[in-house]
This record gives structure tokens, sequence and C-alpha cells, in this order.
């Protein structure tokens, strides 16, 4: 029953729209058409900076300067008592939502999800949020040069995020 709804949602909704055209006496064709031709436009302008940022990611995840970091930072963690192996999705999350979703993949594979560090990384995934993926391709594409507030702010609450998920996680598992 639920999978016969979930599959007609998106159908009635086009469906309304379309009667929603129809009753406005609206020329839908061409309205789409105008649509289509606008949103390509803002693909050719996003592009570059997605291209760009894709690229950087690619390059930080080849170089080995995340276990160079991995491996001077173990001590630290240890000595905290969070695993290390919630690291990567620590310093993935900020960058991509999808390079963090295979970490995140890969910690419930290898862990369990409803062990600490499933949970601490699901945590994680919902209180932070994909700070570099947001300034790169949203204020690249409308234009916004002067991002280190945005940045700066970001950031703060990305490491608030994680902080706040590393203090509940261990009060409440």
């Amino acid at each position: 029953m639920l999978s016969t709804i979930s599959s007609l949602v998106i159908p009635l909704l086009v469906l309304l729209v379309v009667l929603y055209g129809i009753i406005k006496k609206v020329n839908i064709y061409d309205v789409f058409v105008d649509g289509s031709t606008e949103s390509f436009d803002l693909v050719l302008t996003m592009f570059p900076c997605l291209l760009g940022m894709i690229f950087g990611v690619n390059i930080f995840l080849k170089s080995g300067v995340l276990d160079f970091i991995f491996k001077l930072l173990e001590p630290f963690f240890s000595y905290v008592k969070v695993p290390i192996e919630i690291f990567p999705m620590m310093i993935m999350r900020p960058i991509s939502g999808s390079s963090s979703l295979a970490i995140l993949n890969n910690i419930y594979e290898g862990f369990g999800p409803d062990s600490f560090i499933g949970r601490l990384a699901s945590v994680i995934q919902g209180s932070t949020d994909t700070t570099f993926y947001i300034l790169t391709l949203y204020f690249g594409s409308i234009g916004i040069k002067k991002i280190r507030y945005a940045l700066w702010s970001g950031l703060f609450a990305d490491i608030l995020g994680i902080i706040a998920a590393v203090f509940l996680v261990n009060l409440m598992f």
C-alpha cells in the first residue's frame, strides 16, 4: 500500500501542475521550455565551480595528506576516547556530502549502525553540513567572491556540531 502511494506521488504532482496551468490558461509547453532553457544556463554557470571542487577533493584524497593527518592525530583521539576511525568522517563531511555518506556506509559495514562509532558517525552526519560544497556551488554560481566570513562561520558550526556529537553520543550511549 505504502509503495503504491509513494510511486504515485510524483506523477500526481506533475498532473496537478499541468491541471493548474490549464485552469490558469498558461501555455504549459512554452513555459516548460523556457524553464528548461533557464536551468540549462544555470547548470553551465555552476559547472566550473562544481568541477573545481571535485578536482580539489580528489587531489586532497589522492595526495596522502589525509593519511598523514590521520597518523598525527591518533594519540589525541585515543586520549579523548574517540575512535580514530571517525576522523575521515569529520574531515570529509564539510567538504563533500557523498564522500561522507560513503564513509558512513563503510563505518556501518565495519562496525554496525548500532555500535558506538556507528551512532557517532550518524550524529555527525546529521549535525554538520557540507560547508565547502555550499560555498563553492551556491556562492560561485551567483558570483560571490568574498566568502571569508561565511567560510569561518560554516566551519565553526561544523566543529561545534562534531564536538556536540561526540559529547552527546558519549553521554547517551
